[in-house]
C-alpha cells in the first residue's frame, strides 16, 4: 500500500471515566474529559465504551429509549467539541437504528466536526445480548491525515478476528473503547492485538460501576460477586507495535492517558529474522474461519494428562532422548522438544519405547519443516509448517497445505510448527477442529512471544498448550493448562477474581518442566452465557481474513 507522508509525531489520548443513568451528566463528563485531553495537546482522543449510558437496562425497550442517534443532541455536542478543539474523537454509544435495532457503535469524528465513520460492535458479551444487536456489516479502515485507523470495542478484542481484519486491511492505529471489569483486558487482550498485528493500539476503559447504583447490590448478590468487581477496571493504555505499553492509567479514578507516537512504526511488520508476519499469512488456508459454526463434534478429552516440555540452552541428541525417556518412564503422556532438536524419528521412537507417551519435535524433511508426533509404534502425525520463515532460508522450499489433528486416547492433539505459532489463524484452525491440546516446538525470538502472544492463543481458543523452545534471552517455553473454573457467573464457579479468560501459565524455569494439562476443559468455550469464544467469532464478516492478494 502506498501511503502519503505522515507526520512523525502524533499525540494520542485514552480517556477513562465513569458513567451513570443520567445522559446529561454523561455528556458533560465526555466534554470535560475531551477538554482535559485537548489541553494536554491530544490530537486523537478515545472515549470508553457506552459513554452515553451505563451498560445495564431493564429490557430492550429501555435500551432503545436511552440510545442516541447520529442526528441527535448527544452526538451533535461531541461533534461540536471535536470541531472546537480541532481533534479526532472516537466515542462509543448505543445507537438507535432502523427497524428497532440498537447497536453499540464507535463513532469517529473529525476535526471539522464531521462524522468520518461508524462501526458497530461485532461480538456481544453477556447481558449485551439481551439488549443490543450485533453488527451486520464489517468495520472498514479510515484514511486520515495521520494514518490509517481501525475501530473496535471491548469484546471484539477478546478474540482476534475484528482487530486482525482491520490490520490486514492496512490499519496502522487501532482505537478500542471498553466497558470492562476484566483485569485481563489490560494484561493480555489489549496489548496482544498490538503485537500480533504490529500496530498501535489506543484503548480507553471505564471506571466506576458498570451497573446502575440502584441495582448493583442486587446484581452482585445474584451473580455471587462483590459489588466492586462490577466496576470498570480502568488501566486504559497506549501500546506500541512491538507490544510495549508506553502509557497506562490507574485501575480506579478518572485519567487522561497520553503519549506521543510515530504512526509510521506500524509499517514495519517484520520479525527479528526479517519475516513479514502480515505478508506471510496464508488466507487460502483459513476458509473455516469465515464459515458458519458447526459446534463441537469430537468427544470430550480426558480430565488430566501429564505434559513435559524440554527446553535446554543446547543439548546433544543423546542428551535429549535420555530426557524424553526419563519423562516417558515417569508417566508423561506428552513430551515436547524444541523445534529442529536434531533428533531423528528412530531416536524419538526409541525414547518412548514401552510407554504410552507421545513425543513431539520437528525436523527438516524433503524441503519442508515438519513437526512430528511419535509414539513407540512410530510416526502418528507429520505436520509441515504452513507459513514461511525467513530464518529457514533455502532449507525450506515446501509449505504445508492444512493443519491436521491427531486423535489420541486422552484427546485431540494439534502440532503447531515453529513460526506457525505467530499467526492467530493457526490456532483458530486447531480450535475449529476441536483440538484439546496444542504442542508447539518453537524458538522464542522476542520477549512477547510467550506472553502475550502464545498465552492469548490458549485464552481465545480454550486450548491447552505445551510450548518448548531452546532457552535464550527471551525465555524458553511454557505449559498452559486450562482452568475448569470458567464461564462467568456459571453455577458452581469459584469466587470471581476479575479475570475472564486468561489462563495461568507454567513458565519454564528448568530444563525439564512437568505440568498437568486438562483436555476436557477445551470443550467449554463459553466465556459467559451465550458468548462462545470460538463459535461466537464474527465469521459472517470475516471475508478480509480469507481474501488473497
Amino acid at each position: 500500500m502506498t501511503r502519503a507522508p505522515l507526520q512523525s509525531r502524533l499525540r494520542v489520548a485514552a480517556v477513562q471515566f465513569a458513567v451513570t443513568e443520567d445522559a446529561g451528566d454523561n455528556l458533560a463528563t465526555c466534554l470535560r474529559m475531551v477538554d482535559e485531553a485537548a489541553d494536554q495537546g491530544a490530537q486523537v482522543v478515545v472515549l470508553p465504551e457506552f459513554c452515553n449510558h451505563v451498560s445495564w437496562y431493564d429490557d430492550r425497550e429501555h435500551a432503545r429509549r436511552m440510545a442516541v442517534t447520529l442526528e441527535g443532541p448527544f452526538v451533535a455536542a461531541l461533534r461540536e467539541k471535536a470541531g472546537e478543539r480541532r481533534l479526532h474523537l472516537m466515542a462509543n454509544c448505543t445507537l438507535a437504528r432502523e427497524g428497532g435495532r440498537v447497536t453499540g457503535s464507535n463513532i469517529l469524528i473529525g476535526p471539522e466536526g464531521e462524522v468520518l465513520a461508524v462501526s458497530d460492535k461485532q461480538v456481544l458479551m453477556g447481558s449485551e445480548r439481551d439488549h443490543l444487536d450485533p453488527a451486520t456489516e464489517r468495520s472498514t479502515v479510515v484514511e486520515t491525515p495521520f494514518g490509517t485507523v481501525g475501530l473496535y470495542s471491548c469484546m471484539d478484542g477478546v478474540i482476534n478476528e475484528t482487530p486482525r481484519m482491520l490490520a490486514v486491511e492496512g490499519a496502522q492505529l487501532l482505537l478500542n473503547s471498553l466497558n470492562s471489569f476484566a483485569l485481563d483486558e489490560a494484561s493480555l487482550h489489549i496489548p496482544v492485538r498490538a503485537v500480533e498485528n504490529k500496530v498501535w493500539v489506543v484503548a480507553a476503559n471505564k471506571v466506576g460501576p458498570l451497573v446502575p447504583e440502584r441495582s448493583i447490590a442486587a446484581v452482585a448478590a445474584r451473580v455471587g460477586v462483590p459489588a466492586d468487581r462490577l466496576h470498570g477496571a480502568g488501566e486504559s493504555q497506549i501500546v506500541a507495535p512491538d507490544g510495549t505499553i508506553v502509557a497506562m492509567g490507574p485501575r480506579t479514578g478518572e485519567a487522561v492517558v497520553i503519549a506521543d507516537i510515530d504512526v509510521r512504526a506500524a509499517d514495519d511488520k517484520t520479525r527479528p529474522d526479517g519475516t513479514d508476519v502480515i505478508a506471510s499469512r496464508r488466507p487460502e488456508l483459513y476458509a473455516a474461519i469465515a464459515a458458519p459454526p458447526v459446534g463441537r463434534v469430537a468427544a470430550v478429552g480426558s480430565p488430566e494428562i501429564s505434559a513435559v516440555v524440554i527446553c535446554p540452552v543446547a543439548a546433544t541428541p543423546q542428551e535429549l532422548t535420555a530426557m524424553v525417556s526419563d519423562a516417558a518412564a515417569a508417566g508423561a503422556e506428552l513430551v515436547v522438544l524444541p523445534e529442529l532438536a536434531g533428533v531423528d524419528v528412530a531416536q524419538l521412537q526409541a525414547s518412548v519405547a514401552g510407554t504410552e507417551a507421545v513425543v513431539v519435535s520437528s525436523l527438516l524433511q524433503d524441503g519442508a519443516h515438519v513437526g512430528v508426533a511419535v509414539s513407540s509404534g512410530g510416526v502418528l502425525l507429520s505436520q509441515p509448517q504452513l507459513h514461511v520463515s525467513a530464518r529457514h532460508g533455502e532449507a525450506v522450499t515446501r509449505l504445508g497445505q492444512a493443519l491436521e489433528i491427531l486423535a489420541l486416547p486422552w484427546g485431540r492433539l494439534a502440532v503447531v510448527v515453529g513460526d506457525d505459532a505467530l499467526y492467530p489463524e493457526t490456532f483458530r484452525l486447531a480450535a475449529l477442529q476441536d483440538a484439546d491440546v496444542v504442542a508447539v516446538p518453537f524458538t522464542t525470538a522476542t520477549r512477547q512471544d510467550l506472553d502475550p502472544l502464545l498465552l492469548e492463543r490458549a485464552a481465545e481458543n480454550r486450548l491447552n498448550l505445551a510450548v518448548a523452545s531452546w532457552r535464550g534471552e527471551h525465555g524458553a517455553g511454557m505449559v498452559v493448562p486450562l482452568s475448569s473454573d470458567f464461564t462467568l457467573w456459571a453455577p458452581g464457579r469459584g469466587p470471581f477474581t476479575g479475570v475472564i479468560s486468561r489462563p495461568e501459565p507454567v513458565i519454564v524455569e528448568d530444563v525439564v518442566t512437568t505440568a498437568v494439562l486438562r483436555p476436557e476443559c477445551a470443550a467449554n468455550r463459553f466465556v459467559t452465557k451465550g458468548t462462545d469464544l470460538v463459535d461466537g467469532r464474527p465469521w459472517a464478516l470475516a471475508a478480509p481474513l480469507v481474501a488473497s492478494g
